[in-house]
């Protein structure tokens, strides 16, 4: 496979992954409230959102890992094509 398809289908596959991600996360913390909860009647409320909270922070260092290697990934096409331009020149 040629360079350059072969580096804009590794690009691809990583936005493709980070979007899978956010909606992954989107749909897990959905149902996550922003509420502090005190009264033990709602033992079963805060536990959910203690399991909610769990697996939202368990995805999270996935997804700031694939965001660190697309954005990597996004520099290495910028400066492929800025060095091509640059080479067609001389």
């Amino acid at each position: 496979m040629p360079f350059v398809p072969a580096m804009w289908t590794i690009w691809g596959a990583l936005v493709l992954l980070f979007a899978a991600l956010k909606l992954y996360i989107s749909r897990l913390s959905r149902d996550e409230d922003d509420q502090l909860i005190l009264d033990e009647s709602f033992e079963h409320v805060r536990v959910e959102q203690a399991t909610i909270a769990a697996k939202v922070n368990k995805v999270e260092p996935i997804e700031h890992t694939v965001l660190w290697v697309l954005g990597a990934m996004s520099l290495f096409v910028i400066c492929y094509y800025i060095f091509n331009m640059i080479d067609q020149f001389k």
